[in-house]
């Protein structure tokens, strides 16, 4: 799959539904507090960024990595960082 920086807010237009709706489901938040979340991330910054390749993770993954994010603070990087 070919992304640009032009392309990647429609790839974030379909990944971030799933990644909001399992914060709604696993910790509870409403969508309100989800959004909160993943658009003030360090991660969702991040994965705004064509560079990082953090767009070919799964709505899982993304999850993990942001809910690591608000519990600790830090992200573990995946290897291609």
């Amino acid at each position: 799959m070919s992304v640009s920086q032009e392309t990647l807010p429609s790839l974030l237009a379909l990944i971030t539904p799933r990644v909001l709706q399992q914060l709604i489901d696993e910790r509870g938040l409403s969508a309100q507090e989800a959004a909160a979340a993943l658009y003030g991330s360090r991660l969702y910054r991040a994965l705004e960024r064509e560079d990082t390749k953090l767009w070919h993770l799964s709505a899982v993954a993304l999850t993990g990595l942001l809910e690591e994010e608000l519990e600790t603070g830090h992200i573990t990087w995946p290897e291609e960082q």
